[in-house]
């Protein structure tokens, strides 16, 4: 009989401790945190906040952006008053053009550099004005393979007033058809008016042809 009850005590321990590894165990209770909640760790691609010494917009706003200093302009890239052409250079310039446009027959170079009270002495004596010369020009049909004028002299006489001395000389065929080499030496009468150089006065030779 007692081996029964100690036989039965040992089954009930051993439901006993059965039972209590299958009950759950009882619910622990959270003790509050008593510590404040972190915030959240910066992630790596942010960057802290930085103090105004140490924040790059602080710098770039305490700190004046460089300026590219200012190239001085150097005396080369100035800019260079047109030179002034000389009363000899122009009247020279002035003449070639004029016994072009007789080769030309163009009427253009007697009216631009003829004055109206042109008065001249041509080289067969005639006596002509502005208009005359002009008619003239328009009046010649011969063929021209060059006019040119040769040794030219200037002589200026005051402020606005100058003479040019020289050659002309004109190669080519005649309206009969014959050739002609001749030249003529004139004298040139030249007055500066609202800044152009205008011939007053003229009187022509012939030396062949």
């Amino acid at each position: 009989m007692k081996s029964i009850i100690s036989f039965v005590v040992v089954i009930s321990f051993i439901a006993s401790a059965i039972a209590q590894e299958e009950s759950p165990s009882p619910p622990v209770e959270e003790k509050a945190s008593a510590t404040v909640e972190e915030s959240p760790a910066a992630s790596p691609t942010e960057h802290p906040t930085a103090t105004s010494a140490e924040s790059p917009a602080a710098q770039k706003k305490e700190t004046p952006a460089a300026t590219t200093p200012k190239k001085e302009a150097s005396p080369a890239a100035a800019k260079v008053p047109a030179k002034k052409v000389s009363v000899e250079a122009a009247l020279k310039d002035n003449e070639n053009r004029w016994e072009a446009s007789y080769a030309a027959h163009d009427v253009s170079g007697a009216q631009s550099f003829v004055a109206n009270d042109f008065i001249g002495v041509y080289w067969d004596g005639k006596v002509m004005s502005k208009s005359g010369m002009i008619s003239e020009i328009k009046k010649d049909k011969d063929t021209y393979k060059s006019a040119v004028n040769e040794k030219l002299s200037v002589h200026t006489y005051g402020p606005g007033i100058a003479v040019v001395v020289g050659t002309a000389r004109e190669k080519g065929t005649g309206k009969d058809g014959k050739a002609f080499d001749r030249a003529f030496r004139f004298t040139d009468t030249w007055v500066e008016r609202n800044g152009q150089w205008q011939c007053v006065a003229s009187h022509v030779m012939k030396l062949k042809g």
